[in-house]
């Protein structure tokens, strides 16, 4: 079984694990409303089940899709419909949103800051 997305008008509507076969039926209605997507799949890198580790499988369509995400026909990817700050630019390698400066990885815990357009960190206190 797989994974596939309805898509209507660019957009996921559900997203589904059937086989191919059901698919090409037409139950589900026009089969090239359908397409395949991978739940491994994380901006173009193919991850081993529940993990974080790559594991050189085919990653399909950049990321997983998500209901009313959006489907790039064209560049044949997934990629989150909502841009999390105005600032965010879409990544056309990872389909993923990009802040302007790299998440800083150093062990503490940081939310974006639009207005300063850097990563504060977070005060648990």
């Amino acid at each position: 079984m797989s994974h596939f997305a309805e898509i209507e008008n660019g957009v996921v509507k559900r997203v589904l694990v059937v086989e191919q076969d059901y698919i090409n039926s037409g139950v589900l209605g026009d089969a090239s409303n359908w397409v395949q997507t991978s739940y491994n799949t994380r901006g173009g890198i193919h991850y081993a089940p529940n993990s974080n580790t790559p594991d050189g499988g085919v990653a399909l369509r950049k990321n997983y899709a998500g209901i009313g995400s959006n489907y790039d026909s064209a560049r044949d990817a997934f990629y989150n419909a909502s841009q999390p700050y105005p600032s965010w630019t879409l990544n056309e390698s990872t389909f993923q949103w990009d802040a302007p400066s790299p998440y800083p990885h150093d062990g503490i815990e940081y939310d974006w800051n639009e207005e300063g357009q850097e990563w504060s960190a977070i005060d648990f206190s």
